[in-house]
């Protein structure tokens, strides 16, 4: 039996949260730089309309994998805290059993009934095969949030930066030229598998086997019931990235929705740093909530949705600006989904209040939480069907629904975020808040600098046209937006103490 994970941490909560943001950074800059590839791969060598199926397959097996999770994604790391002295093998072991028997039976009727998958209709047997991949996709989050649960970031970075992304990009390549009607669902298989493998490793040399450990039909209910609405607030987050698609898939063509897709993964790119800490501010903020520090948990939220929002517009940005480089790695049909990059791109960073308060939220208001997000997707619905009937009226293009469903998703995750941020503060007793004016200061002379970059070639955009965007950006939040416990962030030197606050350093709130 191992024994329960410390509730202390060196440097305390907030260097534990540091360490994972560190760890998430790199993983970011492993995973642009995998999933850029695959994007020139797939676009190149497979074309918009191959893409376009795919994605529409995958739409379908993500969303069943994450219901299959049963809530225990975030909702582990509760059940660990509250585990006492049981052996915390046996309590993950409850969620795997869970996910791994909902998770076949999921894809044996999508296997019986593939039509979900492919609305088109254009579908091989190997494609079907996809659908191995929804127990696997739920095991491995669940062994990712155990991990998590011990501070043990790495084993994400490996498996979701590492080897999912490249072995996707290296495998859909290869299969090209050996079977290029199955590449691209061979070569995602082959990802899911490597990650599975790649997450299981870790977790059994940390949990081990779980002895002893007997099926419990009655605890086992007790596990699903609790965990359905954390596995609802799930699904609609991740639904929220793409009921876009799916509705897109309706109004358009199968090459318009691949083009949406390049889009939308570039997009997704920065999107994982607010996820990926997730797992680090579950176990940090059930701690704090067993002692009732509310305090410390708004500062806590507050600390990182003001790091991944600095994070992500320095990105967005960097991305966003040479945009129409962006997508000409993919071919120069895709540069027509610009205009809804830089949409998916400002999503992502007015979404980061909702992520941070959400992972609050489902320990303290779990139903009114789950409400908010049903009404934010339902907005998301009904703005995207909106936009694509306007634009069907004054007969635009395809690249105009594009625009139009990016355009939805923004003003519904700006939704989520004033009504999380509001409804966080008003539990807590105090308030949240990640925006500082700094932010503004930074992006106005990234701005700047980018108007100049694009005037030149590609290549030099995406080079060092790019990297003078971001180091403009990064200069001025370093000088001017950082305090002594942002800089955490990029330090390996932890103290318990409370840094002594900087004159002219920007702090949150409405100044500068």
């Amino acid at each position: 039996m191992i024994a329960p994970a410390s509730t202390e941490t060196p440097g305390g909560d907030l260097a534990a949260l540091a360490r994972g943001g560190r760890q998430n950074l790199v993983g970011f800059v492993l995973r642009l730089v995998a999933r850029l590839p695959f994007l020139f791969i797939a676009g190149r060598l497979y074309g918009a309309d191959a893409l376009g199926r795919f994605v529409s397959a995958l739409v379908v097996i993500e969303v069943m994998a994450m219901i299959c999770t049963v809530g225990e994604k975030r909702g582990l790391a509760q059940r660990l805290s509250e585990g006492g002295d049981e052996n915390p093998a046996l309590v993950v072991a409850d969620g795997l059993i869970a996910a791994l028997g909902i998770g076949l039976l999921a894809a044996g009727l999508l296997w019986l009934v593939p039509q979900p998958m492919f609305p088109s209709g254009v579908y091989t047997e190997v494609d079907r095969l996809l659908v191995l991949a929804i127990p696997m996709l739920a095991l491995t989050e669940i062994m990712l949030a155990a991990q998590a649960y011990r501070f043990d970031i790495a084993a994400t970075v490996r498996a979701r930066s590492v080897v999912e992304p490249w072995t996707l990009s290296l495998m859909a390549g290869a299969l090209f030229y050996v079977a290029p009607e199955h590449g691209l669902s061979l070569a995602y298989l082959a990802s899911i598998f490597g990650a599975f493998v790649t997450a299981a490793w870790p977790f059994f040399r940390t949990y081990g086997r779980p002895r002893g450990w007997r099926p419990n039909p009655q605890r086992l209910r007790r596990l699903m019931g609790r965990g359905l609405p954390l596995a609802a607030i799930d699904t609609i987050e991740w639904g929220t990235r793409r009921l876009d698609v799916a509705i897109l898939g309706l109004f358009v063509s199968p090459t318009a929705v691949g083009v949406y897709y390049v889009a939308q993964q570039v997009a997704s790119l920065p999107q994982k740093l607010k996820t990926s800490f997730e797992p680090i501010l579950g176990p940090v903020l059930t701690r704090k909530l067993k002692e009732k520090d509310y305090a410390a948990i708004a500062k806590q939220v507050c600390q990182v949705g003001f790091w991944i929002t600095a994070a992500q517009a320095g990105i967005g940005l960097t991305l966003g600006i040479p945009g129409e480089a962006v997508m000409a790695l993919a071919g120069a049909n895709f540069i027509g989904g610009t205009g809804a990059l830089g949409l998916l791109l400002a999503a992502e960073v007015v979404a980061a209040t909702a992520v941070v308060s959400e992972a609050a939220l489902v320990y303290v208001a779990r139903l009114r939480n789950l409400w908010v997000s049903i009404g934010t997707i339902a907005l998301q619905a009904v703005l995207t069907v909106a936009a694509m009937l306007a634009i069907e009226r004054f007969d635009l293009n395809e690249n105009y629904r594009a625009a139009g469903a990016a355009g939805a998703l923004l003003i519904a995750l700006a939704f989520a975020s004033i009504v999380k941020g509001w409804m966080l503060s008003r539990i807590l007793g105090h308030p949240i808040n990640n925006w500082r004016w700094s932010l503004v200061v930074a992006a106005a002379a990234a701005v700047v600098v980018g108007q100049g970059v694009i005037r030149f070639p590609d290549w030099f955009q995406l080079t060092i046209g790019a990297a003078a965007i971001f180091g403009t950006y990064a200069l001025i939040i370093w000088t001017r937006g950082f305090g002594p416990e942002d800089r955490l962030l990029f330090t390996r030197k932890l103290t318990t103490e409370e840094p002594p606050a900087e004159p002219g350093i920007d702090t949150p709130g409405p100044r500068w």
